[in-house]
Formats: structure tokens, C-alpha cells, sequence
């Protein structure tokens, strides 16, 4: 049986109303303004300068574009019944507007902090300054608190018969160093809702080792909270930041988790929308209002946006999609491209009751938030639990605003972030059929964070060294692809990602993966996979849990790339290092004794296991993995099949040529391998 329950089905009927409301957006009052880099010139589009300040909404709950925030109805309204809200917003574009590409590219900013830069500009010579973007960041989270240059979203709380709303809420962390106290919220630039009179006095805290452990509780007297209110520059957190101090301390690697009553539930939701308004309002008013707006030819500087995020923020891009916000009041297409980066299969906590924007899913810590939940797929599938068919993009498809999309994955989001299910059935028994729209890139031996290219030389917090691998430049070459396929039509490199059906795609034990095992390294013995579960009966059609913590009913399953001779992975988008490589670049790591839970996964982490380097040596050791002066003659040789590699690549338009020049200076950085 096939059905969508009551939220869903009226977000489908919503979008197939009129909308006759203008945007949303009051204003935007831009605080300050300064030259980028000093005033730095860029070929062809001269200095860039950046703008500092505020946008304001005032939305309608009634109107049919606002139906899928979540308690929008029960914020407080204005004397015209409509809902304000506001965000902080950084911009950065060439002075001389009419010298931008028309691209504006929306960096959806994690925590508070802004990624874009670090992920195209680094390396390629302020890569998106001297191809005429404009840049612009926006605030989406309301439990950011001020401070570090964090963009933050101001929202109203949700009300009934004039009180807060209260309701049960879930705390979780995990340490990796002893520790007197810790921020409920796992990170301390982040707040977390107040407990009521009832919910601190009643409120379960406990302890275990690992996540299917039985709950150890810590008595009532054994802890206490301290709340405070952060400031900075006069701005004030919208919510507290909570710490609990435990007597003896806490201990690394143990999953600390409280259960408690809860009030003041923010409509989080108007995050997404302040997202859709603000770059509807950018790209279509055509007035000195928006300060992309040129005078002369009377037009905004922008005619294409596309979004990007990395992980927290990917998601937020995917959430944004499934919950239909890429059509703005009057229907019109919000964003054009997207590159969800390192999302895997999630989407987030983000629009929900009580919602926690900060909180993600892994193994070993914030298992049980609903982040990596159905739908999976960009394209419909049926939830293997329930009989419900949806995917990421069906609104979209049923009002034609779906977006290009390129969903971009290092492989530790297999391991991490089940990222097998974008483009799996949930059971993970066969490929799902990719709409034409979309792109899915997996980059083989890459972890969640881009490396520094040159690995470490002994392991940190994990067993295995920290996998180095630098991707960043796909990234610069995709996004290039994406904005033609945009602009001109001009298909991009096809979807490079295992497969069920050719066998690169396999379960995810040691017997299933190809996995040739190597002397002193221990292969996972878990993995993060998503689990379907019970949060109460108000949960699909209100988003509000009234189960804490959840029950479990079942788990989806994720698969995992096969492992070559030389255990890197096939069916991947391999850099040059990985392809004509010096060691093994694994997609997961596991914990060490230092920092507690000793071989859950290290969340997020890849790993580094070097090549040996003659016959003999590995002899010796019982390496299974041919030697480097078994695969290479000597160095030159190395260093040719390399290039070679970069050129196929150049040609095949997953590399830049511009680029080409630090690829190679990074090879060079392993001659002494070979000597």
C-alpha cells in the first residue's frame, strides 16, 4: 500500500494553488561596507566588496507557499496577521555589479560559519572572485549563538493560549578528553532549549558505553545544569547555552544523553523560508532596495543562483528541496543548481517541533535525531516500513521547479552518513534510478573534510592516520560543469558512484568488501546505518516527537564501495592520488583507547595505511599489497602515470587545468618514497 500521511499530502496540494502574495522580504539594511582582500583586482571584474547586515520578513502562515513550517500558525503576528522574522546576511560581489558572471552562489553556512571559500578558493587563486561570483551567506539557525562572525536567524517562539509551547526534548554528547562539564548541545556555539520547572527537577540523565547499550542512569544529586545567556556586540542568544557539570566528571567516549520537559519551541522552519525569500527577493526586485540591483540597465546583477553546502548545510539543501521551498510565494524557481556536498543520505533536524538544526546522525554519537531518515532518493521510492512513496524531489517535479543537481560524497559517507541510500532502494537490494536532473559523485578514498593533501605521520584520535585527501579541486571542476549545464545546457560529466549491479557496490562486512586484510590494522566491525524510528503518532504528520528516546523498529540498509586489489575503492571518482596511489585511503577510521569506545567509528574520519616499499619489505611484514617499486619503476615512472591520470581527467572535465600545476607539485612531494 502506497500513501503519504496528512503533512505531506497537504504540502502536494499546496503547491498546486495560486499564490498571489509579493515577496516576502520588508527589507535589507546593509550595515557596513569594505573592499575584499584590500581591494584586491580580479581580470575582467575588477574589486569585489563585501556587505555586512540584516534582512526582514514578514510571511503569511496562511498563504499555501508557508503551510510546511512547522507551528508557523502558533507564532506571534503583526497588527496585518503576518509572521516577522529576520537574518543576519553577508554578501560579497564585484563593486561594478554589471562585471558579475549573473551567478549567484548561496554558501548555506554550517553552524553559523561560512565554508565556500575555504572549498573553492583555497589553492586556486580566489577561484570564485576571478570567475565573478557573487557570494552571499544568510543565518538559518536559530540556536546559534552571537559571536566568531556566526550568522544567525531570529525567529519567534511558538505560542499557545499565550505560553510557550513545552514539550520532551533529548540532549546527547560524546567526549574525547576528560572533563568537568559539557554544552548539551554538543557544540559550545550552539544553544539548547530550557528545561521548565518540571523538566529540570524530573529530567533522566544516563550513561553507556556504546549506542545498543543498556541506559546507566546517573542519580538526580550526582548532576546539576547552569545556564547563561551569551552577548556579543549587544546581540544576545536567542537560546541558552546549558552545560551539565557531573560530580566526578565525565569520561571520554561514553554516550552522555538527558531526557527532559522543555519550553519555548522556536518555528525553526522560517530558516528555510528566509532562505527562499531572501534569494527570490535578490534575484527578481528591481529596485535600490536590493543591493544587487543595478541602475543601469535596470535589472538585478543576478540571473542564475545555485546552492551549496557541506554536510550540516547539504542537508539543509535537501530538507529545503523535499519541503518545498524551492518555489517562492508567486511560484517561481528559487534556486537553479545545487551541490549538496557530503549529505549523504540525510536530511536534518530542521523543521520540526523543538527542532536541533545542530544535530546529525553516526554510529557512535547523535545516533537517534531524525537525520538520516526516508526519503533517501532524489527520485520516488516506497519506505520499506511504512508503504510510503516519496523522494527529495517530488514537490519540485509536481510544479516544475526542480533544480540541477549534483550531489557530490567522499566515501567515508558510506561509512558515515549512509550514503549508499541516495541511490539505493532503503533495503540496499538495488539501484534506484536517478532522475535526469540529478548527478551523484562519489570521491573515492576521501573523508567527510577535505585533507591537506600530504598525510600525516602518526594516527591522532583514530588507528589509522588521518586520511589526507585533498578534493577540493573536483569541486572547483564540478561546479564549473554545473553552471554550464545551467547556463547552456551543456550535460556534465555522467554520475560516477558504485553500483549494486556491476558489483562495486557491496555490503559492508569484512566478507562482503573485497577488503585484502593488512597485519596490525582492524577492519570495522560497525558502521552507521540509519534506523526507522518510532517517535510518537504526531510525529510524520506534526514533526513533533513524543517518544524520548525513540523505538527503534528496523534498520535500512546502507552498502559500501568494493575494495580493489590494493584495498582502494572501485566504482568511484578517483583524485590522481588515489588513483595511481602511494598507500590505502580508507573511507572510515576507528576510535582509539585514548579517547574512549575503543573501535566505534571515528566520526567522520577516513584513514591513510602506506604502501611499503619493496617486495621484500612486505614479504617480511605479510602485506598483501603489491609494494611501490613493484608497481612503480622508480619514481619517474610514478610520476608519469600520474600525469596521465590528471589529463584524462582534465579532459573528462573533473579537473580544471588550472589546477593541473598543484596536482603535480604534490606529487613531487613523494619522490623521497622512492629514493
Amino acid at each position: 500500500m502506497i500513501f503519504r500521511p496528512p503533512f505531506f499530502a497537504s504540502l502536494f496540494l499546496c503547491v498546486l494553488l495560486p499564490s498571489v502574495l509579493p515577496a516576502a522580504v520588508t527589507r535589507i539594511e546593509i550595515k557596513t561596507r569594505e573592499p575584499y582582500l584590500e581591494g584586491r583586482m580580479f581580470d575582467g571584474v575588477g574589486s569585489y566588496e563585501r556587505l555586512r547586515g540584516k534582512a526582514f520578513f514578514a510571511v503569511d502562515p496562511k498563504h499555501t507557499a508557508n503551510q510546511t513550517v512547522i507551528d508557523l500558525e502558533l507564532a506571534p503576528k503583526n497588527d496585518a496577521g503576518l509572521v516577522e522574522f529576520s537574518t543576519d546576511v553577508e554578501i560579497l560581489t564585484p563593486k561594478d555589479l554589471s562585471k558579475a558572471n549573473g551567478a549567484m552562489l548561496y554558501d548555506v553556512n554550517n553552524r553559523g560559519g561560512k565554508l565556500a571559500l575555504g572549498m573553492f578558493n583555497t589553492g586556486a587563486d580566489e577561484f570564485l572572485m576571478r570567475k565573478g561570483y557573487v557570494v552571499i551567506w544568510s543565518g538559518w539557525i536559530a540556536e546559534t549563538q552571537p559571536g566568531g562572525g556566526r550568522l544567525r536567524l531570529t525567529a519567534p517562539v511558538a505560542t499557545e493560549n499565550g505560553k510557550p509551547l513545552t514539550g520532551p526534548v533529548r540532549a546527547e554528547f560524546v567526549i574525547e578528553a576528560p572533563a568537568e562539564r559539557h554544552t548539551l548541545a554538543m557544540w559550545a556555539n550552539q544553544g539548547s532549549y530550557e528545561p521548565t520547572e518540571r523538566g529540570e527537577r524530573e529530567a533522566v540523565l544516563t550513561w553507556r558505553s556504546r549506542e545498543k547499550d543498556a541506559r546507566v542512569v546517573i542519580p538526580r544529586k550526582q548532576w546539576r545544569l547552569e545556564k547563561r545567556t551569551v552577548e556579543d556586540n549587544g546581540e544576545r542568544g536567542q537560546l541558552p547555552l546549558i552545560e551539565l557539570v557531573v560530580a566526578g566528571g565525565l569520561q571520554p567516549g561514553y554516550i552522555y544523553e538527558l531526557v527532559y520537559e522543555a519550553q519555548g519551541s522556536i518555528v525553526q522552519g522560517l530558516g528555510l523560508a528566509g532562505i527562499r525569500d531572501l534569494l527570490s527577493f535578490l534575484k527578481h526586485e528591481t529596485s535600490a532596495k536590493n543591493p544587487l540591483f543595478m541602475a543601469e540597465p535596470k535589472k538585478s546583477s543576478v540571473k542564475f543562483t545555485y546552492g551549496f553546502g557541506v554536510s550540516q548545510s547539504g542537508r539543509c539543501l535537501r530538507q529545503f528541496l523535499y519541503d518545498g521551498f524551492n518555489a517562492d510565494e508567486s511560484g517561481r524557481q528559487v534556486f537553479d543548481g545545487v551541490i549538496p556536498h557530503v549529505a549523504g543520505g540525510g536530511l536534518g533536524f530542521f523543521n520540526h517541533r523543538f527542532a536541533s538544526p545542530t544535530r546529525h546522525n553516526g554510529q557512535h554519537d547523535n545516533h537517534l535525531f531524525p537525520a538520516d531518515q526516508f526519503p533517501f532518493t532524489y527520485g520516488d521510492e516506497i519506505d520499506s516500513f511504512t508503504g510510503r512513496e516519496d523522494g527529495i524531489l517530488h514537490r519540485d517535479r509536481a510544479r516544475g521547479t526542480v533544480p540541477r543537481v549534483m550531489h557530490t560524497q567522499s566515501s567515508s559517507e558510506y561509512w558515515h552518513r549512509a550514503g549508499s541510500l541516495v541511490h539505493t532502494d532503503p533495503l540496499g537490494k538495488r539501484d534506484a534510478k536517478l532522475p535526469p536532473e540529478v548527478r551523484v559523485y562519489c570521491f573515492g578514498g576521501t573523508q567527510h573534510g577535505a585533507g591537506g593533501g600530504f598525510a600525516a605521520t602518526a594516527p591522532g584520535n583514530g588507528q589509522l592516520i588521518t586520511n589526507p585527501a585533498d578534493y577540493r579541486p573536483l569541486l572547483r571542476a564540478l561546479l564549473t560543469a554545473l553552471d554550464g549545464w545551467v547556463r547552456t545546457g551543456q550535460e556534465p560529466p555522467p554520475s560516477t558512484h558504485p553500483r549494486i549491479a556491476d558489483g562495486t557496490l557491496v555490503g559492508w562486512r569484512e566478507s562482503e568488501s573485497g577488503w585484502h586484510g593488512i597485519p596490525g590494522v582492524r577492519y570495522p566491525e560497525v558502521i552507521q546505518q540509519p534506523e526507522h524510528l518510532d517517535r510518537g503518532p504526531e510525529f510524520y504528520r506534526f514533526r513533533r516527537s513524543t517518544i524520548e528516546p525513540p523505538i527503534s523498529r528496523g534498520n535500512y540498509v546502507v552498502n559500501i564501495p568494493k575494495c580493489g586489489p590494493d584495498n582502494n575503492e572501485l566504482g568511484t571518482l578517483l583524485l590522481p592520488a588515489v588513483a595511481v596511489p602511494v598507500a590505502t585511503y580508507t573511507s572510515w577510521n576507528t576510535r582509539g583507547r585514548s579517547v574512549g569506545a575503543e573501535n566505534e567509528m571515528l566520526g567522520l574520519q577516513g584513514g591513510y595505511i602506506p604502501f611499503v616499499k619493496t617486495k621484500a619489505d612486505r614479504e617480511k611484514l605479510g602485506d598483501p599489497r603489491p609494494a611501490l617499486l613493484e608497481r612503480y619503476r622508480d619514481f619517474a615512472d610514478f610520476q608519469t602515470q600520474y600525469r596521465k591520470v590528471v589529463d584524462r581527467m582534465v579532459e573528462e572535465r573533473t579537473l580544471l587545468s588550472e589546477d593541473v600545476a598543484g596536482l603535480m607539485n604534490l606529487a613531487d612531494r613523494w619522490r623521497p618514497l622512492f629514493e
